[in-house]
């Protein structure tokens, strides 16, 4: 059985430290597709932290396919995210990068649609030079480009016409640059053609608002984002 220890971060809620040591675990290859998790009794006692925390932990790893539980058997792994996860991002972050990932796929894909509906060709031209910047960068540069990635993101929102996208993207910077940066970087470590299929994602959403399909925006919104948080779990890099 593999021993859990937590070595607490003031800074982190408990559910996210145990959900990070449990994925180093499997990342590392420490806990292997199809291993049983220790029990709840056994992690209570191994972390010295309550059933509500364990199974908060444990419900989060579930939602983002890391594991899956079994009724009356216990959980167990089911997916081994990329070496590279733990290596871009505190392992303890993760959860929070994911649920960002997961709160901005209906708030962006309502923003896409919207953006298809009222952009003005001022507003095509923002949002062309700034998925050129980031296709430039991404393909020919040097760095991650989680900036431009943002700049593009950003440009869909100031053409909806709407204050509160603009703002609440601005709130959300620190997050979003964070997760797009952990993306970018699986991404650019992996193959050739899962950088081609982010530009594509990308060139999809825009000219789905260029050529005014509010549904095909929403969807291709949708998508991408989902499909950059799968890269993110997801060990299988050409995928």
């Amino acid at each position: 059985m593999v021993e859990l220890k937590l070595n607490i971060r003031k800074r982190e809620t408990l559910a996210d430290q145990l959900y990070g040591q449990i994925l180093e675990k499997i990342v590392s290859g420490t806990l292997q597709e199809g291993d049983k998790l220790p029990s709840e009794n056994e992690i209570a006692r191994s972390f010295s932290v309550s059933r509500p925390v364990i199974r908060e932990a444990l419900t989060r790893l579930q939602a983002d396919g890391l594991v899956y539980s079994r009724q009356g058997a216990g959980s167990f792994v089911k997916a081994r995210p990329p070496e590279g996860l733990t290596k871009f991002a505190e392992a303890s972050d993760v959860p929070s990068l994911l649920r960002c990932f997961e709160a901005r796929m209906p708030f962006e894909g309502a923003a896409a649609s919207l953006a298809a509906r009222r952009a003005s060709s001022e507003d095509v031209e923002n949002i062309a030079a700034a998925l050129k910047v980031f296709e430039d960068a991404l393909v020919n540069g040097d760095g991650i480009p989680a900036n431009a990635d943002y700049d593009f993101h950003m440009a869909i929102a100031k053409a909806t016409g709407n204050d509160f996208y603009v703002d609440v993207l601005g709130l959300l910077n620190s997050s979003m640059v964070s997760g797009i940066r952990v993306a970018l970087n699986i991404t650019k470590v992996g193959s050739k053609e899962r950088i081609e299929q982010v530009c594509k994602e990308h060139r999809t959403i825009y000219e789905a608002i260029a050529t005014g399909d509010a549904e095909g925006a929403d969807l291709a919104m949708r998508y991408h984002i989902h499909s950059a948080r799968t890269r993110v779990t997801n060990h299988s890099r050409d995928k």
